[in-house]
């Protein structure tokens, strides 16, 4: 017998060692035993048991996007694969790099409803950057260094890889990474030079300037965001950011306008609607940035630089469209700035610097400060101030937590910020933990957390107990789904339908249920002792953090509205909220 060759299953594990994968985020079932029975009889490659398939793609996420690497993970067939589901098109959405392995009934029956048989490359095809289904063992080796391939190269992505049980069982040849391509996928990586000359010839031209940038500065690695570093401080231009892509450039910089979009900050959207020339870096124009699109920066010519072609022009037509990897193309351009010795106007540009520190003067982010309760704006300003000097990883679930932790905790470095951007899923903060702390074993890792969104997924506390994995669960406690009731309070007359969380478990009693360490603070003189004693304990934590049940999250794009037209909370009076009627009639306030 050659000795090449192996077993499905075995070559499933020799693949991922070749690919150089230190960690699978899994859960067995009867369609991938054989490949948990080779798990089992190695040490190179170390799982991770979730306690939910969703958990495990979350934890993919998180381990990716800390670490630039792809995320793997291993499901069995039928209900494990549909499990997965949201966590592939979250990782879809935000471009996060993962290769998840699927079991799958045996070939032979495929097709007749077999048990726990779904069909999984049918059902993923929308929400995979790439699936397989292998039915020849000898195709099995290059299929997954195939995806590997494909996950981590141009737009990064989720790719599944569907293995039927008698292919993990069946022996064939093994093949090794070396030369494996997809034979027709070929991202654009380098920039047309034709283009870059013309998006510094436009630039060149600009009286009011900005760079407007996303998770693309992130995906494309460290190179890139120490070039638009060098490219701002060369240039001088105001710049902003996406949710994802917060860290490229540090929020002590002096050319930071904060993020932009529907919670963003004032100044950032005014200078978005009033510039004349926007450069486009590693984003993807989405509705939570541009808000109503006719009224999207009206006056401005405009530079997109993405790596996936598909994305130029679908949603917002550009002057210059740039397709390449984000780091050659702004070395591409500081290349070309530098020997042509262009410089800007300065005198505009000092005009455009005055008018946007007159936005800034708005403090759009100030808020009602309580003596006798946390203000959630608070509650994350002082983890910010307590943390900061801690190089912490901060992920979050999803709603008005996670809008104030994009607001009030200011990421210097990229690849420190973990959250769902493009899908929005609630739950994902916990798991996505989980990963980034398995990633970096010796780091402070927070999940900013609600009290709705954190139940969805809050199972996986048993896999950070079991692996010794010391998260943080920072609950912004205000007992409503909070992002949903601010919606309903401005914009359906005052009614909360279903969503005031009635029935909240006791979080303390909880992790020690988990048995991990609970915390609580109600009060803003209890908040920072309690923060240094959770940041001081070894273990995880659930702190439950009680805020102020009704404060909302501003500033504000309402749906339908252009960058102009931000509600600030100045602009809200408590007269305009009214009485508020929770979905059994009982006022609230």
């Amino acid at each position: 017998m050659a000795t090449n060759e192996m077993t499905g299953a075995e070559m499933v594990l020799k693949a991922l060692q070749d690919q150089g994968v230190d960690t699978v985020f899994g859960y067995p079932g009867g369609a991938v035993l054989p490949i948990y029975d080779e798990i089992f009889q190695q040490e190179k490659v170390e799982h991770i048991l979730v306690r939910h398939e969703q958990g495990a793609t979350h934890a993919a996420e998180g381990y990716a996007r800390s670490t630039g690497k792809c995320g793997v993970v291993l499901v069995t067939s039928g209900p494990g694969a549909t499990n997965a589901v949201t966590g592939l098109t979250d990782a879809l959405l935000d471009s996060i790099p993962m290769v998840c392995i699927t079991g799958q009934v045996p070939t032979h029956l495929i097709g007749s409803d077999a048990f726990q048989e779904c069909d999984t490359v049918g059902i993923t095809r929308p929400c995979t950057k790439h699936n397989y289904l292998v039915k020849d063992v000898n195709d099995l080796a290059r299929i997954l260094h195939e995806a590997f391939y494909v996950a981590t190269h141009g737009r990064p992505g989720p790719v599944v890889v569907d293995i039927p049980k008698d292919v993990q069982f069946a022996k064939g040849r093994y093949v090794g990474p070396k030369n494996i391509e997809h034979k027709t996928y070929r991202p654009q990586v380098k920039a047309d030079q034709n283009a870059i000359r013309a998006a510094v010839e436009l630039i060149a031209t600009a009286k009011r300037p900005i760079l407007y940038t996303g998770g693309g500065v992130i995906n494309s690695g460290p190179t890139a965001s120490k070039l638009l570093r060098d490219f701002v401080e060369m240039t001088n231009i105001p710049i902003t950011s996406t949710l994802m892509g917060l860290g490229a450039y540090p929020a002590s910089g002096k050319n930071w306008l904060g993020m932009l979009g529907m919670h963003g900050m004032y100044e950032a959207n005014m200078a978005m609607h009033d510039c004349d020339v926007m450069i486009c870096v590693g984003a993807r124009f989405d509705d939570r940035i541009t808000g109503r699109l006719n009224a999207f920066s009206p006056n401005s010519k405009k530079i997109h630089i993405d790596i996936d072609p598909s994305s130029i022009n679908k949603t917002v037509r550009v002057d210059v469209p740039i397709v390449a990897d984000v780091a050659h193309a702004l070395e591409d351009m500081i290349r070309v700035w530098k020997a042509k010795s262009v410089t800007l106007d300065k005198k505009a540009l000092d005009t455009w610097w005055k008018q946007i520190d007159g936005w800034r003067a708005k403090d759009c982010l100030k808020y009602r400060k309580n003596a006798d309760v946390i203000m959630p704006q608070y509650a994350v300003e002082r983890l910010y101030e307590l943390t900061k000097d801690k190089n912490a990883y901060i992920t979050t679930e999803v709603g008005q937590h996670q809008m104030w932790a994009a607001q009030f905790y200011r990421f210097e470095e990229p690849n420190r910020w973990m959250t769902s951007g493009g899908l929005g899923t609630m739950g994902y903060g916990l798991p996505a933990a989980v990963g980034v702390q398995q990633a970096h074993p010796d780091a402070l890792v927070i999940d900013i957390a609600g009290d709705a969104s954190v139940l969805m997924t809050m199972q996986e506390m048993s896999t950070a107990i079991q692996y010794e994995l010391p998260i943080k669960i920072f609950i912004l406690n205000n007992q409503y789904m909070g992002m949903v009731r601010q919606w309903q309070q401005l914009l359906h007359g005052n009614r909360l339908s279903h969503s005031y969380t009635e029935a909240l478990p006791d979080f303390v009693k909880l992790a020690e249920a988990y048995g991990c360490v609970g915390m609580r603070a109600t009060k803003p003189g209890e908040l920072d002792d309690a923060i240094r004693e959770m940041i001081k304990v070894k273990r995880p934590v659930i702190f439950d953090c009680r805020v102020a049940n009704l404060a909302n999250c501003f500033p504000m794009i309402p749906s339908g509205k252009a960058h102009n037209e931000m509600i600030l909370g100045e602009d809200v009076a408590d007269e305009d909220v009214g009485s508020v009627i929770d979905a059994k009639g009982k006022m609230l306030v």
